[in-house]
């Protein structure tokens, strides 16, 4: 349903919500438009207020009849990401064709570059997440999407002991977005979760005494 309003609102026209810098590139033609405090808009029926990625609302512009709409305030309110190439200058909408590692910018005491830690059935990850503590515990960790990709494609493996509940959440609201479970028999599982819109993740898994969880971090990937 999301996919079809974004792509006809695509087809009323939006302007990207670029930076200065991005601008001044840019072959820019000054216009004479209207900012339109008029137009109210909902999603699935439910009201939304159009902001920027500052939290600042944001209007339409009106100009010759056609009315422009900021893309990065509507992927928001639709749950698409969005994400500004400027190198490239390029918007990207939604999933993108190549993956980019979850290591960037990854965090956490159990990260591991030790080579005696980092390989899984006979290939060596290089970095992984490895939670081979001792107990039953939590095995969590954060990662940071912000916003800039439709898709996770998180592999996890169970180590001596199968992981029976395995949590992905929207951080700070605790919204769900998937549980499952990885069993031993699973091997290194390919776990996907639609991310589009979400700014930080909260990964949390029910770990057994004699019991690990293993994360390669390049083979963990965003798209």
């Amino acid at each position: 349903m999301k996919k079809k309003l974004l792509a006809g609102v695509i087809g009323l026209s939006m302007l990207a919500s670029m930076g200065a810098g991005a601008y001044a590139a840019s072959n820019l033609q000054e216009i004479k438009a209207f900012l339109n405090s008029g137009l109210k808009f909902k999603v699935d029926g439910v009201p939304v207020q159009l902001r920027d990625g500052n939290g600042s609302t944001v209007l339409p512009i009106t100009y010759k009849g056609t009315t422009y709409l900021p893309v990065r305030a509507v992927s928001d309110a639709l749950g698409v990401a969005v994400n500004y190439d400027a190198k490239a200058g390029t918007v990207h909408l939604g999933e993108r064709s190549e993956g980019v590692a979850i290591l960037d910018g990854f965090e956490d005491m159990y990260q591991t570059k030790d080579p005696s830690k980092t390989s899984y059935n006979g290939k060596d990850y290089k970095e992984v997440y490895l939670n081979n503590a001792t107990g039953s515990r939590s095995g969590s960790f954060m990662l940071y999407p912000k916003k800039k990709y439709q898709k996770l494609y998180l592999q996890v493996a169970a180590v001596g002991k199968d992981i029976e509940e395995l949590k992905i959440q929207e951080s700070g609201s605790l919204k769900e977005l998937l549980q499952t479970s990885v069993t031993m028999d699973e091997g290194l599982k390919t776990i996907e979760v639609d991310i589009g819109g979400i700014e930080a993740l909260y990964i949390n898994a029910d770990l057994v005494d004699g019991g690990a969880m293993f994360v390669p971090l390049i083979a963990s990937y965003y798209k």
